[in-house]
């Protein structure tokens, strides 16, 4: 199990209010900033931080609570200045139940959030 990671970002401010709004939504929130890093806590672990340095593109996919939590996700991540990358729906090329919706960050990271519908789970 991963403890946490680190994404790297190339403008703090800009990503730090990015994902301080779109984490919201699925109940992450701040719990430490040291110097141009900001630790955002899931209510178990500060578990993704965002850093300033380099920005290599990545894959990052958070687990939502919903199909709702989903959307949320998806329609903050847009207003708040994301690229769509696929909107909310069903993705059973990647598993049957799996509900999903993907954005590109300011930085061109792809994040994504998903819901496991166990009940189209065969």
């Amino acid at each position: 199990m991963i403890a946490h990671t680190h994404l790297h970002v190339s403008d703090y401010a800009r990503s730090k209010a990015f994902y301080a709004k779109v984490l919201a939504t699925l109940g992450y929130s701040i719990s430490m900033e040291l110097d141009e890093a900001a630790g955002f806590f899931d209510g178990k672990n500060t578990d993704l931080w965002v850093v300033k340095d380099p920005v290599v593109p990545t894959h990052i996919a958070f687990e939502a609570k919903s199909r709702e939590e989903v959307a949320a996700f998806y329609e903050t991540a847009l207003k708040e200045g994301a690229t769509d990358n696929g909107g909310p729906g069903y993705r059973p090329q990647y598993w049957p139940g799996y509900y999903a919706a993907f954005v590109f960050d300011p930085d061109g990271h792809n994040i994504e959030a998903v819901w496991f519908d166990h009940s189209k789970a065969g």
